[in-house]
């Protein structure tokens, strides 16, 4: 059988200034872009590097960068708290609380935040994201 959606390859935020996002990114990631042309800046990210491109907004299509809105990508972080933190004190502003979305367990907590340039950026601890990783190992 084929497998239709194989895995995240990019997630692509768009910035109506490009050189300011580089910045507050590579602070709150800790890392410079390993790809920077003009227009378009990416890192790589996580346990399987996956790929954040910050795009220029002129690229964007008609009304995409108007306000936040549509499907939201969750990254799973070791602790969902210490990272809202760190993303509300630079600057993001609370799209929704800490959520534990397991009944209490644990198992599922997600929060997000809308970044200084307009885009939503989840975050969550799941345990089966740490089952798969443990898998890889």
């Amino acid at each position: 059988m084929e497998t239709i959606l194989r895995g995240l390859t990019t997630v692509s935020f768009y910035a109506s200034d490009l050189e300011e996002a580089k910045k507050w990114y590579t602070d709150f990631l800790n890392m410079e872009p390993y790809f920077n042309v003009p227009g378009y800046i990416e890192f790589r990210i996580g346990d399987y590097q996956h790929e954040l491109g910050i795009i220029d907004s002129k690229y964007a299509p008609g009304g995409a960068t108007e306000r936040p809105g549509g499907a939201i990508v969750y990254w799973h972080v070791d602790n969902v708290q210490a990272t809202l933190d760190k993303l509300l004190s630079s600057g993001a502003i609370l799209h929704q609380p800490l959520i534990d979305r397991s009944g209490g367990k644990g198992d599922f907590v997600t929060a997000s935040v809308v970044d200084p340039f307009g885009n939503i950026l989840g975050i969550m601890t799941n345990k089966h994201y740490l089952a798969i990783l443990n898998t890889q190992k």
